[in-house]
């Protein structure tokens, strides 16, 4: 049995990155279906493989460059969502020392409760998440400053560069050199775009931002492995709108929010879902201040869009 990479995946087809075969100092393609179709042992998932995947495959002898997948080694961690069409998880990256979330200041328009989502999300997973500024030349407001020094407060990295300048990437650079990392966002914020600057040679398509709807537009189809000139696998996603949050239930979301930890413990009620209980701790210290206030309406958001996926929950809740 050998042991390869997953580096894409696209119609059940997936490119495999192994070093197994007869030079073990050259790195080959392969490219692979799932042996009998389904991967056991992932019941429920919309794609049982994903980029960044360790797996072990067999090679087709009777087809060079050709084998079928047997087995998935198990994940260190994973950023995945919730498929609407589905209604399962979909895994979007696995195996990543890191997850760079890309925003923007103006075009497309700075979205927090965005990168509230992929933070839960990475925190579900297992991942390490850091906040990417891009486009730094465009105008940074009071608030936009106010949220950045809130994903830092509660430990997450922020950092800045522009890919159209090359401002900034050098640094970033530095961070990332030997990690395997994976880079989410909006379509429009310049993943490709810092991609191509980072990785000679790597052409990734490049979309514009629509006047009417101050947006991008998807260029990115599937999440690709790109192989730089310094240790590390870079995973370029596609573009993502938006991301519903699965895998938990409602009541467990506070533990996601890092700045609620201090204060779950002192709520009067216990279970406590933090939005209509009285004498709750987090809405003290949100009306307090201690809790940006965004931040909660975020937790909100999430908490509702989690109640709609749980039917039991709501059955339950109407009975009562």
């Amino acid at each position: 049995m050998l042991l390869g990479r997953v580096a894409a995946g696209i119609n059940n087809i997936y490119t495999l990155l192994t070093t197994d075969g007869e030079d073990k100092n050259r790195e080959r393609e392969v490219s692979c279906r799932i042996k009998g179709k389904k991967l056991k042992g992932d019941p429920g998932r919309y794609n049982p493989i994903a980029v960044g995947d360790w797996v072990e495959f067999e090679d087709d002898l009777q087809h060079q460059g050709s084998g079928m997948i047997v087995s998935r080694q198990e994940r260190k961690n994973v950023f995945a969502r919730l498929n609407r069409k589905r209604g399962t998880m979909q895994t979007i990256a696995a195996n990543m020392d890191l997850l760079v979330c890309l925003t923007s200041p103006e075009s497309p328009p700075f979205r927090p409760r965005f990168i509230d989502r992929v933070l839960v999300a990475a925190a579900i997973g297992d991942m390490p998440v850091m906040v990417l500024v891009n486009k730094m030349d465009q105008h940074v407001d009071n608030a936009m400053r106010e949220r950045l020094d809130v994903y830092s407060s509660i430990g997450c990295q922020v950092r800045y560069c522009s890919a159209a300048t090359g401002e900034g990437v050098a640094e970033f650079i530095a961070c990332i050199r030997g990690k395997d990392t994976a880079f989410v966002g909006q379509s429009g914020v310049g993943k490709s775009t810092l991609l191509n600057r980072i990785v000679p040679g790597a052409d990734l398509a490049v979309g514009e931002i629509t006047k009417k709807y101050n947006r991008g537009s998807h260029t990115t189809c599937f999440a690709l492995m790109l192989k730089a000139d310094f240790p590390g696998r870079l995973v370029d996603t596609p573009g993502i709108r938006e991301i519903d949050i699965a895998g938990i239930l409602p009541l467990d979301l506070g533990h996601y929010f890092p700045e609620f930890v201090p204060f779950l413990g002192d709520c009067a009620f216990s279970p406590c879902y933090h939005d209509h209980e009285p004498r709750c701790a987090v809405r003290d210290a949100v009306d307090d201040g201690r809790i940006h206030a965004d931040r909660f309406e975020s937790y909100l958001r999430i908490l509702e869009q989690l109640r709609n996926n749980a039917p039991g929950y709501v059955k339950e809740r109407r009975k009562n």
